[in-house]
């Protein structure tokens, strides 16, 4: 090759190096070789349902009115192996097959697998409930709608995946991961209260008038809301949030509305414009408002304004991270939880095809029959974990109570532990071993899962949190 060629060639090449990097450059991602880049995208779209669709899985009044619009919203993790999708519902539940179903249609849509995918909700009551598997023996048995509407469903999941997919067209680069958490103060407070036996006294609700509950203690709660952002530079990108309680402020009037915790997620975007905020319930089987709350519609923007005063004390505080796709990484642990020896297959499946039961029987037996059968066929429920840089976020199953987030926290000390729970809400509520003797609510036939399921948990979160296999 002639040396005069050598400077033309040298010219081009670093053209072309530079044409690489260029989508990359922004803030410090420009450090980062391609292979190693980290991008995120992230999607949102309106999922409120229709006047007279049915709220709650159908057990309460159906819709009569939209007094706060739900919505859908994602993320998904470029550049760290497979895709990773999380995702976040304004409703009540999505259990079993709706599980299955979201997962399988993210991944194939996504270019991913099911087991990379996390999907929760955040629970609110006056909002849908989704358990396919469920709503097909309700069909077979001519309870048709009851749950949900199809049409609903379908016209969500296709309107879901086509946002996540157009995202993934403006994925951005991410460098920094932010860490940061605030007090939230007058909110969370343990529902169950013990007696000098040791049992449950008071079951203290999301809203309680009962004089005794509200002046007992807090109890046991994790009072932090924690947020996890992603940057490019100086410049937020998104912000996860996660705070361990039941949303309720009051329900059941027919008034769809994301309630204290969607307020809340709204009030703080609203500080942050431009930047989407996805909101998780963390471990709040047992923790609700009750201590804060009667009930009265007004305490509904009070509690929202304090979880949102919360939100802006982590942001505050907030300390960034520089990360690559190298400091990502994804473990899943596929768990069979033990079975409540109180489910009976023969009663449920009388109830479920007994045309003169109550509608909200038929329905609440069709799910306990329906995650016994599951359970007993051997279908796992995925647990996952997300590691980017100094941060963990773990995803689990159920009406989680808050003794796992605090002891998943105490297995890494040094990181930032988020927990998400409410994920697969088969199992109902999940306790702890001690619980399911000291009786109250939480333990009673909205469990679906055996005392010993606390060991398995544990197991699982040393496992995957701690690193201890």
């Amino acid at each position: 090759m002639s040396p005069l060629h050598l400077p033309r060639l040298l010219v081009v090449s670093l053209s072309a190096l530079l044409l690489l990097v260029a989508p990359v450059a922004a803030g410090d991602s420009a450090k980062q070789t391609p292979e190693q880049t980290l991008q995120v995208a992230t999607f949102t779209i309106d999922i409120t349902p229709p006047i007279g669709h049915p709220l709650c899985y159908g057990h309460i009044s159906p819709a009569k009115k939209v007094v706060d619009p739900l919505s859908a919203r994602g993320m998904i993790l470029l550049g760290a192996d497979k895709p990773i999708v999380l995702l976040a519902l304004d409703w009540v539940g999505a259990n079993n097959g709706a599980q299955d179903e979201w997962k399988k249609q993210l991944s194939a849509a996504l270019g991913t697998t099911p087991d990379h995918c996390a999907v929760h909700c955040l629970h609110q009551h006056d909002a849908p409930g989704v358990d396919i598997s469920a709503n097909q023996r309700l069909k077979e048995n001519g309870l048709e709608g009851v749950m949900y509407q199809d049409a609903y469903l379908q016209d969500v999941m296709q309107r879901t995946i086509e946002a996540a997919q157009k995202s993934m067209k403006q994925a951005r680069p991410v460098t920094h991961v932010g860490t940061g958490k605030g007090k939230v103060k007058q909110f969370a407070s343990n529902r169950r209260i013990l007696g000098p036996d040791g049992n449950v006294k008071i079951v203290r609700f999301s809203s309680s008038r009962n004089k005794a509950a509200i002046a007992a203690p807090e109890g046991t709660i994790d009072p932090f809301v924690r947020l996890l952002s992603l940057w490019n530079g100086d410049e937020p990108l998104v912000v996860l949030s996660y705070y361990a309680t039941h949303p309720q402020s009051y329900y059941g009037r027919g008034g769809i509305s994301c309630d204290t915790v969607g307020l809340a997620r709204g009030l703080n975007e609203k500080q942050l414009p431009g930047v989407l905020q996805i909101h998780f319930d963390g471990a709040g089987g047992n923790i609700g408002a009750g201590k804060y709350n009667n009930g009265d519609p007004e305490n509904r923007p009070l509690l929202a304004q304090r979880l949102a005063d919360g939100m802006q004390q982590a942001w505050k505080t907030t300390k960034k991270t520089p990360v690559t796709a190298q400091d990502v990484s994804w473990k899943v642990k596929p768990v069979l939880l033990p079975l409540r020896d109180i489910l009976d297959e023969a009663k449920l499946t009388a109830i479920l095809k007994d045309p003169k039961a109550r509608v909200t029987e038929r329905i609440r037996a069709a799910r306990d029959l329906d995650y016994l059968k599951r359970t007993q066929a051997g279908t796992t429920i995925d647990i996952t974990r997300l590691k980017i840089g100094p941060a963990q976020v773990i995803h689990m199953p159920g009406e989680l109570f808050v003794e796992y987030q605090l002891a998943a926290q105490k297995m890494a000390p040094d990181d930032f532990v988020c927990m998400a729970a409410y994920g697969d809400q088969g199992p109902g509520y999940i306790g702890t071993t001690i619980a399911y003797d000291q009786g109250g609510y939480e333990t009673s036939r909205v469990s679906r899962t055996a005392p010993e399921v606390e060991g398995v948990l544990m197991q699982t979160l040393r496992e995957l949190v701690a690193g201890q296999e």
